[in-house]
This record gives C-alpha cells, structure tokens and sequence, in this order.
C-alpha cells in the first residue's frame, strides 16, 4: 500500500508516518499544495492523509487533483479544526473516505488507512 501524507507540521507527519510504516506501507511525506501535487503528477498511491489545514496550499485543491488525476485514491482528512464537522466534506469531496481529528490516536489513524488502502 503506498500512501502519501500531506501535512505542514514535520513532527505530526513523522508520527504518522511511523505508524503507517508498521501496516507495511510505503508512505512520502509533503508539507504543502504544491509538493503534494507535483508527487501525484508523477506517482499514484491508494491513500492520501491529508490536513485540511495547510500551511502553504490547499487541502482541497491537493483532494481535487488526486481525484482528477488519480480517480481511485482515497482521501483521510484530518483536521485540528471545525471545519466541515457537520459531515459535508463528503458532499464536496468525491474521494473522500474518512474525516478524523488530528489528534486520533496515530495507530487508530493508521488503522483507517490501512482499512481504506487495503478496499481500493
């Protein structure tokens, strides 16, 4: 399973990606937009754990590329915030699958993933 995390915090997308790691997955790292979308334009992955905040980008402009371009990538957001609590990412967000706070517990997030990945 590869699996590409798109968040500006360096630490949390470590932890993140340590975790992802232990279910066997291939996991890349960007911080922003645009090094997330120049990673999709040359590679594909089954899963993408994407902040919906970012500090340089979008979060939704990053899930619209993969779901232009990689029409089977499914989208994990994770957010630190309310928006979108009421449930309409997933009116907005074709390849969205799953919307978490950012402090669920890393081995529970890499659970969903693993689940999401695996059901491609």
């Amino acid at each position: 399973m590869r699996v590409l995390i798109v968040e500006s915090d360096p630490n949390l997308g470590w932890l993140w990606k340590r975790h992802l790691e232990r279910f066997s997955a291939e996991v890349r790292i960007a911080r922003g937009q645009a090094e997330a979308v120049a990673f999709l334009e040359a590679q594909s992955v089954e899963v993408i754990v994407l902040d919906l905040v970012l500090e340089e980008g979008s979060a939704i402009a990053v899930a619209d590329y993969a779901s232009y371009r990689h029409p089977s990538t499914r989208v994990v957001f994770v957010t630190n915030t309310s928006f979108f609590s009421d449930g309409s990412i997933f009116q907005h967000i074709p390849n969205a699958c799953a919307f978490l706070p950012s402090a669920t517990p890393p081995e529970d997030l890499a659970a969903v993933v693993e689940h999401y990945g695996s059901t491609g």
